[in-house]
């Protein structure tokens, strides 16, 4: 398939090259996701102490109520929060390992094609079926491809779409619990 040595280093440069774009866009994702976690854990231990100064210092049943009703609403809204941000580091990292990939894919259909091209010009007389079966096949390969990465794609927005849509449906739920709790704490008062 490679007629020189040279060819062959020049595969395996990309290649290498390939895995350490790979190697750097895994990194990356894990430094943002460790950095949301890190600013998460701290949001988190800040608002817990101030929670729990404030519930510290309530004097009778209605101030806990009201105190206490309006805990879930931002609390399901950093959690939602949260969440899109994890999802928008990993799709931000599938997105650059789909750049990665159709970039090496791109690159092994050039070879293929030279290849195809180099055989077509070197071929035999009497062997155009045989070199007209293999170009068919490169095409249906190629086609066939192009297919799934659209359909990969199309998959991804339609996830998006949903992963939007349940977000603003938990918080629609998060805000009609908050206000059921505050109307329950009224009636108790």
């Amino acid at each position: 398939m490679y007629a020189t040595p040279a060819q062959v280093a020049e595969l395996q440069k990309g290649q290498v090259d390939a895995l350490y774009a790979l190697s750097h866009a895994v990194f990356d994702a894990t430094e943002k996701f460790v950095d949301l976690n890190l600013a998460a854990a701290k949001a988190l231990m800040d608002e817990s102490a101030e929670k729990t100064q404030a519930l510290l210092g309530v004097k009778d049943v209605q101030e806990l109520m009201a105190l206490t009703g309006g805990f879930a609403q931002p609390a399901i809204e950093k959690c939602v929060s949260y969440g899109r941000n994890a999802y928008s580091i990993a799709s931000g990292t599938g997105a650059e390992f789909s750049k990665i990939v159709e970039a090496q894919v791109a690159e092994g259909n050039k070879k293929v094609a030279e290849l195809v091209d180099f055989a077509t010009k070197n071929a035999p007389a009497g062997s155009e079926p045989a070199v007209s079966m293999i170009k068919n096949a490169v095409a249906a390969a190629n086609t066939a491809y192009d297919a799934l990465a659209k359909a990969a794609k199309q998959a991804v927005d339609v996830a998006e779409s949903n992963f939007a849509a349940a977000t603003q449906a938990s918080l629609k739920a998060a805000a009609a619990a908050s206000d059921a709790v505050k109307a329950k704490g009224r009636k108790a008062a």
